[in-house]
């Protein structure tokens, strides 16, 4: 049977992971979309605005809101199965 200090670690490390994943994400929409590939994606229109330039603009904004509800659902996963109580 794992210690509570093994268990512990094997948490922290999944939640580094998950939010390393998320912040990739995050770097990908922000920075790729936005910066790298905004020529190619500025010949799409979205809502009347070049893609390239939506992303750059709010795209990335809109991505970090919905990348602050996934982690809280993927933490609140985590705690349940690593039995870990608010106090």
């Amino acid at each position: 049977m794992p210690t509570h200090k093994e268990q512990m670690k094997k948490y922290w490390k999944r939640n580094i992971r998950t939010v390393l994943i998320l912040l990739s994400v995050w770097f990908i929409v922000s920075f790729g979309f936005g910066i790298i590939l905004a020529e190619p994606l500025n010949a799409i229109r979205l809502g009347g605005y070049q893609l390239g330039f939506w992303f750059a603009q709010q795209g990335s904004i809109f991505t970090f809101v919905v990348l602050i509800f996934v982690y809280v659902y993927r933490m609140n996963k985590l705690d349940e199965e690593f039995d870990v109580n608010e106090k």
